[in-house]
């Protein structure tokens, strides 16, 4: 589960306002996960230890992961963000790599988990968003060559739009992770029902 003002989820938490994402009852202090070092832009490096949470009813436990980070990676929203764009606008893995000073696996693995049907997934998610934040956003968009660069265009404005209109300082890559539900790659193994 994200959140993207970890210290509001906390007061809600506190307090029993919280609802379960999964059955909507009523998440309680389940103490915390484990400490994680997660890599940013360049050498950067952001280490948390987020917060867990149980819920009363279906007993089923979330971590409250900042929408700075993504949802099982080793690296932050905004260096994945930033591969991707420069993946959509036409770099491959191995030159993204050398740029941001990752792996070509690590890359490889994030390219693929951008592909259809996750794009379109992401582009649904860009068209909601602008469509609640302001629907001009939608009104003849910057031309773009893929989905990827449909969905990280439309998912942009909708971050910069929310910024200008709610007067908050969160940086827009987190808010471009709270829009995709810390889901901006695809899970890296599926979940089997």
């Amino acid at each position: 589960m994200v959140v993207s003002r970890p210290e509001v989820a906390e007061q809600m938490l506190l307090a029993g306002d919280l609802p379960c994402p999964r059955c909507l009852g009523v998440l309680r202090p389940f103490g915390n996960g484990r400490t994680r070092t997660v890599r940013g832009i360049g050498t950067d490096t952001v280490t948390v230890t987020p917060r867990r949470a149980r819920c009363a009813d279906c007993q089923v436990t979330q971590i409250l992961l900042p929408t700075a980070l993504t949802v099982r990676r080793a690296d932050s929203t905004e260096a994945i963000g930033n591969a991707l764009v420069a993946h959509a606008r036409g770099a491959g893995h191995r030159s993204i790599a050398a740029r941001f000073g990752r792996p070509e696996s690590t890359v490889r693995r994030w390219l693929r988990g951008i592909r259809n049907p996750h794009a379109q997934w992401l582009y649904r998610r860009g068209v909601d968003r602008a469509a609640a934040i302001d629907r001009e956003l939608l009104v003849r968009p910057a031309p773009q060559r893929t989905t990827l660069g449909h969905a990280l265009n439309l998912l942009a404005g909708a971050a910069l739009r929310y910024r200008d209109r709610f007067g908050v300082a969160v940086p827009v890559w987190a808010l471009i992770g709270s829009f995709a539900h810390g889901r901006l790659l695809a899970p890296p193994h599926p979940r089997r029902s």
